[in-house]
């Protein structure tokens, strides 16, 4: 058993020591944020789209760096996910993007707003957030890996075509399956649906998706090697 003095040595050396170790850590921490956050990477053109963004009280509806309202998707990962494509279309129109389905508002943003708010996402999404977010693990277990025909998917195709289309029972279900595609249309035909879908059918929901040649190219490629029986 402990004397008092031994008690109050003890305790004071404890609270030294772990308060050390606090302080020691502290300083740790904020000699690590410039590195962590990649301060050097902090353009003009990123600060305008942090400025955007809190304007427009985004926050009230989403989430990012794990703050804000949970109505909307998180985007703290949001460029890596959907790409700049697709992030381009959502601000532009969200309606023609998810016909009578999100509720997000058309701010009527210029190019310049856009691209500085895909800036934005971009320097938050390289940011090293120690493992945040954590990737999605919901259904996984139960999904059984698809042979899909034509190789690996296109990121493009996988950052924006899945959020309406399907494809071997992934995506969404807005526009039509894409299985067989290949055996339906030619290849004219879709450089020319992906180019411009209002040119092809007006009327159609399919927003203009602004893809670059390169993208379109690698989509094209892929749906036309999407057939029923295989290659």
């Amino acid at each position: 058993m402990l004397s008092k003095s031994a008690a109050r040595a003890f305790f004071l050396s404890g609270t030294l020591l772990f308060g050390a170790v606090f302080i020691w850590l502290t300083v740790d921490t904020f000699q690590r944020i410039p590195a962590q956050t990649n301060a050097d990477d902090l353009t003009e053109s990123v600060a305008r789209g942090k400025k955007i963004w809190e304007e427009n009280n985004c926050m009230g509806c989403h989430t990012l760096l794990g703050e804000g309202a949970y109505y909307a998707p998180e985007l703290t990962r949001v460029y890596e996910r959907r790409g700049p494509a697709f992030i381009t279309q959502m601000l532009k129109d969200p309606e023609a993007v998810y016909p009578g389905q999100r509720k997000m508002v058309k701010y009527d943003f210029t190019e310049e707003q856009i691209n500085d708010m895909i800036a934005f996402f971009e320097w938050i999404g390289r940011m090293d957030l120690n493992g945040f977010p954590p990737e999605p693990t919901i259904g996984l277990a139960a999904a059984a890996p698809i042979a899909i025909p034509g190789g690996e998917r296109p990121q493009i195709f996988t950052q924006v075509c899945v959020a309406c289309h399907s494809l071997g029972g992934v995506g969404g279900t807005i526009g039509p399956a894409l299985d067989g595609v290949g055996d339906r249309f030619d290849r004219g035909y879709l450089m020319r649906w992906i180019t411009d879908p209002q040119a092809v059918k007006p009327g159609t929901q399919m927003p203009k998706l602004g893809l670059t040649d390169e993208q379109r190219n690698e989509v094209v490629i892929f749906l036309s090697k999407q057939r029923e029986g295989g290659l």
